[in-house]
């Protein structure tokens, strides 16, 4: 570089909400944000990973028909761009990839280790996470994400091969490398490559799903990989919901030092424009060739700077509260569920409980009232504040509401088949089931089950019953997060001024299934602050007997719930998805065979050894 001077570039970080499997419609979203970018004197704009095919896109990617338009997709998005006037925005997008000549290895000679996923898949050529720099209509680099995860609810080693090339593109006079998501969790990984190479600007599509608390290990993580690269980091993250997943933006940018010079808003579209003054004179060594585990490559695209022009501050978002985050997580997840399946509208049972009325409000807030039918199913053992409860539950939130009392069906049902004890209990719940599930389909209404966390994990939910649904919007909300998210947004809606969505009574009152006369969940569980701490650190930690009681778990409620949760795995095969929000969901998060002999032991006191 022969000018040494402090050069400026804005930059702007697009955190959008994307469709899988929509090419065009992500292509389309891509070009309208790129427009707003322009219209607001960005030079350089960052969309999140895997933006044209959505993400993540499972086994979208083994089909080579959508990967080959992928890549068709990222070429003609460049022409667009510059179609539209927009050539001049440099624009990084998240991608498909796939090598070119790809089809049936013949069986002679199977592929080789570098062009196919871990597992082995036999097809010649191997798809990748990519990112490309689209610049006056061209494709101008391309980036193969280095660091593939492979835990939780990430596949990636399932479905891609690595890269081992880091390009950097000097724009503006200003030095820019490429990463993906993953990339910035690996010390030593890409961005000491960049540190050892030389780059004014590290820029990270990403697509990291939300769950309680991340957004505190974020900015840490990316200022120590900023100091690690030597280099400003734009931290671009997606945000919206996809099945089980939600993303919740908070997309970052930070200085070499560690400061933070912007930071978007969670869980809404947003564009962060950032100004940034970048000296290249901190960087006094440029090298390209192999840099440690990669291939570092130079391509200029443009050695002068642009113009001066007035730097604006870059702004912070303030952070949200806990239960704040977590409702908008849920809000989010559910609307863009059932948006983007086209569906429209959703039914629930209104029972007068806390887990309907917490649901319903999460329902009237993501899709608005006129949306959402809510249904009351007395049986003989409603009490009569149930069904005021269910009806004020309805009125406060202004939802549809209908009354159907379940006693006649369920008294036909023991006329023609005996049942006793908790099958005759089990029976109330069904009945409730399939007359929900038969105005789903009468009215093209998608049903909501109301399970939360702790039923769900202890089997407390009965199949076909209240576990009936196709999303089940707080099935990784533990119960006594229910009750604490019930408080926080009835104080919200006072401070808004607004009507207490949520009956105090049905936050206060035992809770009951009232499936049996007098019952109270008590009745047959430990207290819900003991079972939610025991579930915490059995699923979410996944902690072994011995580690429970070191954790102070008393040792019979831990055998006991134990016992429960072990045994309930079947059910949760078949139960509806719901939005992850913990460090560990039951689903796609959490992988157990349901045949299976281990369980977890008291430990025993060797002879000879102390208590």
């Amino acid at each position: 570089m022969n000018d040494q001077r402090p050069v400026q570039l804005r930059v702007g970080l697009a955190q959008v909400d994307t469709r899988v499997g929509d090419l065009a419609g992500n292509a389309e979203l891509v070009t309208t944000w790129t427009a707003r970018a322009a219209d607001d004197g960005v030079h350089l704009v960052v969309f999140p990973e895997m933006t044209l095919t959505g993400y993540p896109p499972e086994d979208l990617v083994l089909r080579e028909s959508f990967a080959h338009a992928s890549e068709q997709a990222v070429v003609d998005l460049a022409g667009t761009l510059a179609e539209q006037g927009l050539g001049d925005v440099a624009v990084v997008v998240g991608y498909l990839a796939h090598t070119e000549g790809s089809g049936p290895a013949p069986i002679d000679e199977p592929p080789t280790d570098d062009d196919r996923p871990a597992d082995a898949n036999p097809r010649r050529g191997a798809p990748r996470n990519a990112a490309a720099l689209l610049y006056r209509g061209e494709v101008v680099v391309r980036y193969y994400k280095r660091h593939l995860p492979n835990y939780g609810v990430f596949d990636e080693a399932r479905y891609f091969v690595p890269g081992t090339e880091m390009p950097i593109v000097r724009l503006h006079g200003i030095d820019v490398a490429l990463t993906v998501c993953e990339d910035l969790w690996v010390e030593g990984g890409p961005c000491g490559v960049i540190g050892a190479a030389g780059a004014d600007l590290v820029v990270s599509p990403n697509a990291s799903p939300y769950e309680r608390a991340k957004d505190d290990l974020r900015l840490p993580l990316v200022r120590r990989r900023a100091h690690e690269a030597r280099a400003t980091v734009l931290y671009c993250n997606q945000v919206g919901g996809q099945d089980e997943l939600v993303f919740d933006g908070d997309s970052l940018a930070v200085a070499p030092d560690g400061e933070l010079l912007a930071r978007a808003p969670q869980f809404v579209e947003h564009l962060l424009t950032v100004d940034l003054t970048i000296d290249p004179a901190s960087v006094p060594e440029r090298t390209e060739g192999r840099v440690g585990p990669m291939t570092v490559t130079r391509h200029v695209l443009s050695e002068q700077p642009v113009p001066a022009f007035a730097a604006r501050p870059g702004a912070v978002a303030e952070p949200l509260t806990d239960c704040e985050e977590v409702w908008r997580a849920l809000v989010l997840g559910l609307r863009d569920f059932i948006d983007k399946n086209g569906m429209p509208s959703v039914v629930l049972g209104l029972s007068g409980g806390i887990d309907s009325a917490l649901v319903a409000a999460i329902a009237v807030d993501a899709l608005g009232a006129d949306r959402v039918h809510g249904v009351g199913l007395p049986s003989k053992w409603s009490t009569e504040h149930s069904l005021s409860d269910a009806a004020d539950s309805a009125q406060r939130l202004g939802l549809h509401y209908s009354v159907v009392p379940i006693a006649p069906m369920v008294e036909a049902y023991e006329k023609s088949v005996e049942l006793s004890g908790v099958a005759a209990e089990n029976l109330q719940a069904r009945v409730r089931g399939t007359l929900l599930m038969a105005l789903s389909n009468q009215h093209g209404h998608l049903l909501l089950a109301t399970s939360n966390k702790s039923e769900v994990a202890v089997g407390y939910s009965t199949l076909y019953g209240d576990a009936a649904g196709g999303f089940a919007p707080i099935k990784d909300v533990p119960k006594t997060l229910v009750w604490e998210l019930a408080r926080w947004r009835n104080a919200e809606a006072r401070r808004r001024g607004e009507t207490e969505p949520i009956p105090q009574n049905s936050i206060d009152k035992p809770p009951s299934a009232e499936l049996a006369p007098g019952q109270v969940d008590t009745d047959s569980l430990p207290s819900y602050e003991e079972l939610d701490a025991v579930i915490a650190d059995y699923v979410d930690r996944d902690l072994g007997m011995a580690q429970l009681l070191e954790r102070g778990h008393d040792p019979d409620v831990v055998a006991r719930v134990l016992r429960l949760v072990d045994a309930a795995e079947f059910k949760r095969r078949q139960s509806a998805p719901g939005t992850k929000i913990s460090l560990k969901a039951f689903g796609r998060d959490r992988r157990l065979p349901i045949t299976n002999r281990w369980r977890e032991s008291l430990p025993t006191v060797r002879e000879g050894a102390g208590k």
